[in-house]
């Protein structure tokens, strides 16, 4: 069975290799990558953290800086599977390294740790490569999983799953997210197990501590766009059908105004309407899918990187065409929609949760517990359909500062994974 799961380890980089042909732009970067990795010096006897992106990255990233704190005089290694998450990251400057992890064969594997010579090894999530796993046991070095969180319906525990179900156990110790991982690991016979938490909690919260002090041209703009309202919906990491449905609740809001049905007595029609204002901040930025989105917004909008203080007084949407400031902007907003729950799942919903702020998202988040935890908080709501979504939109807006409230509570009962993870591990060498 071994000897099978290396085999479809070889067919999925294969695959990958194909792709780069082809001219698949990720998978180019990441063949380009990989072949770098041949001629690179790394630093010997490091800590080495793999993170499959940035995500990760992002989970990593408070037990990184904890480290580089309290115990400079420790070289750090982080590798990357992801390309996106490689190319956003590789300029990190409080680590000694940042690579690519080579495809994982045991071949690769061995040349790897025969180069690197790692003290201890550190997994973050999911991510879970046999042959790097196996040779670390083999060698007996110290291999954690850090923000780990398991599901009944993982591979582990199919009942033809025994083989992956056995990799867990190459784990010196894994540090769970939740109750419901500890137990599931448990009833499976993995007992070196301890409920952490989600290291993302303290990483969010560090952000919107540390952007209240964050100097940014791009940030001015944004503030200057807001001009004080108090109506300001920030929709971060959106999608196509994402921002169809909130270019409707924009169009239909502006009809609705334009009807004096609720414009106060003496306030001036469009006064009210640009009241209320929608920051969004796509996934993607390519020109192509920038242009459907101003196709959308029909003149009602300014793209971030031509905004001056003229053209934001006469725009009701802010489209940030810019990577790198989501986290920051959701500050300045009252309610947060979050994108991606119409596809494979949604993004980040605590980096605007930190904030204290209502939440707001698509269908798919069934396997994300903070937007669950969220939800039984009273600070988040599920919409599918543009119904739910102008309902949802409409209660935020009227109630943000109790429902936030309830948001910025949560996010507080979730930190100290970081000081979890790091007494455990460290103050035991």
């Amino acid at each position: 069975m071994r000897e099978c799961a290396s085999m479809y380890m070889y067919i999925y980089f294969l695959f990958i290799r194909l792709a780069a042909l082809f001219g698949h732009k990720k998978a180019k970067l990441l063949v380009e990558g990989q072949k770098q990795m041949a001629n690179i010096q790394m630093p010997k006897s490091a800590i080495w953290i793999h993170t499959a992106s940035v995500g990760e990255f992002e989970q990593a990233r408070p037990l990184i800086e904890k480290l580089r704190a309290l115990q400079p005089q420790q070289k750090i290694v982080v590798t990357f599977f992801s390309p996106s998450g490689y190319e956003a990251r590789k300029n990190f400057r409080d680590v000694n390294g940042i690579y690519y992890l080579p495809f994982a064969t045991r071949r690769n594997a061995r040349r790897f740790l025969d180069a690197l010579q790692p003290r201890m090894a550190i997994f973050v999530k999911y991510e879970f490569w046999p042959a790097y796993l196996r040779e670390l046991k083999k060698r007996s070095i110290p291999t954690y999983s850090i923000s780990a969180i398991f599901r009944p319906k993982q591979l582990f525990f199919w009942p033809w799953g025994k083989l992956h179900l056995q990799l867990l156990k190459c784990f010196t110790h894994i540090y769970v997210q939740d109750e419901d991982s500890l137990d599931l690991l448990a009833k499976y016979g993995i007992t070196q197990a301890t409920v952490a938490g989600d290291t993302r909690f303290d990483r969010v919260h560090t952000v919107m501590e540390n952007g209240l002090n964050t100097t940014d041209e791009r940030l001015n703009l944004v503030e200057q766009f807001v001009n004080g309202s108090d109506r300001v919906i920030v929709a971060g990491s959106t999608w196509p059908k994402d921002e169809e449905l909130l270019a409707k609740y924009i169009r239909q809001l502006s009809k609705f105004d334009l009807s004096n049905n609720r414009v106060p007595a003496g306030l001036r029609t469009i006064n009210y309407q640009l009241s209320t204002k929608l920051i969004l901040v796509p996934h993607e930025l390519d020109e192509e899918h920038l242009h459907t989105i101003f196709q959308l917004f029909q003149g009602r909008f300014v793209r971030l990187s031509e905004a001056t203080p003229v053209t934001m007084l006469h725009a009701s949407v802010l489209v940030v065409d810019t990577m790198g400031i989501l986290s920051r902007i959701y500050r300045y907003g009252q309610v947060a929609y979050i994108g991606g729950g119409f596809g494979v799942g949604i993004h980040n919903t605590i980096e605007a949760a930190v904030y204290g702020m209502p939440v707001i998202f698509g269908p798919n988040y069934r396997h994300f517990r903070e937007a669950k935890g969220l939800i039984n908080a009273g600070a988040a709501r599920s919409i599918s359909n543009y119904a739910e979504l102008a309902a949802a939109l409409d209660t935020a807006l009227d109630n943000h500062a109790s429902i936030g409230a309830k948001a910025a509570a949560y996010i507080t009962s979730e930190l100290g994974a970081t000081e979890k993870i790091y007494i455990n591990i460290f103050k035991q060498q």
